[in-house]
């Protein structure tokens, strides 16, 4: 079966309807983004698609270019709670998760569980490579399984939930690289780029004189919910996704079908995590451009996002000064689109 030749399975008209509740949800969000972030379009749209689909979001760059700022500013849009916690060389894990209190009752001491500021629907982990390894997997099993297990008993996250993590790429001092485990649950790192001389006179214009903006909340929690059922719908051919699966297949050396540059440059490619996050991401950039299939372009358009934490270069490639968006770019330029009879 080919891409075109896949059914329609959003096809009831409360389903329609959702699908056009999305896209106007992403237009009037972006509307109220612009009201604080200058620039930045792409950035934007790549972090609503990631909380439309669910997904974690890694935010790198420089200092100054409004990482925080975005971040909070989607959470005071979002009628969701919120939660900061600024990583710091000296936090602890019941810092993130909580702990137990002993407390007295009726004349009587029993452990309670404190919740922590990971119990919350959108969490900004502000520089979260500042705290140790053993503060950062605190994270872990929230992120992934959306609950946290103290002292023998598993909490529940509250729905939905996000991590949206940032990190400055240009500091060693005091700083702890993220485990590829901890990489690995991020759908997306978006790395954002100084802006352009126009945005940045608009930006230095509005920062520096009275603005008092208020913003709007177009869509809660249980629209994000709905967004996130509805995307799922979405049909994926056997095509694309094994396009998909071989963009991220030819990212291992290991693999027999890794391009010659892939087994000079990477150490670890992709995994399966990748192939998921390329084809659930495709499916809700498919809804916010008017298409219910998912297309080779929607694979190419996030592959830089989706892949760029996931494939550790070597020093072979540090040495030549090889990138990993390089290495992304040639591989999607190497990659062939699948063929009807393969």
């Amino acid at each position: 079966m080919t891409e075109t030749e896949e059914v329609l399975e959003i096809d009831t008209q409360d389903d329609l309807s959702l699908v056009k509740r999305m896209q106007e949800g992403r237009d009037q969000i972006t509307a109220e983004i612009r009201k604080v972030i200058i620039g930045q379009e792409d950035i934007i749209d790549e972090l609503l698609i990631a909380l439309f689909a669910g997904g974690h979001c890694l935010v790198t760059g420089v200092p100054g270019l409004a990482k925080t700022l975005l971040i909070k500013t989607v959470a005071d849009i979002l009628q969701v709670d919120f939660s900061r916690i600024q990583f710091t060389p000296d936090l602890m894990p019941a810092d993130v998760v909580g702990s137990e209190i002993v407390e007295e009752e009726n004349g009587k001491r029993a452990l309670k569980f404190v919740k922590g500021p990971i119990f919350t629907n959108i969490l900004l982990a502000d520089e979260i490579n500042r705290t140790p390894p053993k503060t950062q997997s605190s994270l872990l099993e929230a992120m992934e399984e959306r609950q946290v297990t103290a002292a023998g008993v598993t909490y529940p996250m509250s729905a939905p939930f996000f991590v949206l993590a940032t990190q400055n790429p240009i500091e060693l001092e005091g700083t702890y690289p993220l485990p590829e485990a901890q990489l690995d649950r991020f759908m997306f790192k978006i790395e954002l780029g100084y802006l352009s001389e126009e945005d940045e006179m608009k930006v230095v214009s509005t920062t520096t004189q009275t603005n008092d903006t208020a913003l709007a909340h177009p869509l809660s929690g249980e629209d994000i919910l709905e967004f996130q059922r509805i995307a799922r719908q979405v049909p994926a051919a056997e095509a694309v996704i094994r396009y998909a699966v071989r963009l991220v297949h030819a990212s291992r050396p290991q693999s027999d079908t890794a391009p010659q540059f892939i087994k000079d440059w990477v150490s670890w490619g992709g995994g399966i995590r990748a192939s998921q996050n390329l084809i659930l991401a495709g499916k809700v950039r498919a809804l916010l451009l008017g298409r219910y299939n998912v297309s080779y372009g929607d694979v190419r358009a996030l592959a830089p996002s989706v892949l760029r934490h996931r494939i550790l270069l070597n020093f072979h490639a540090e040495a030549e000064r090889v990138t990993t968006d390089q290495v992304i770019k040639r591989l999607l330029d190497e990659v062939p689109e699948p063929t009807a009879d393969i």
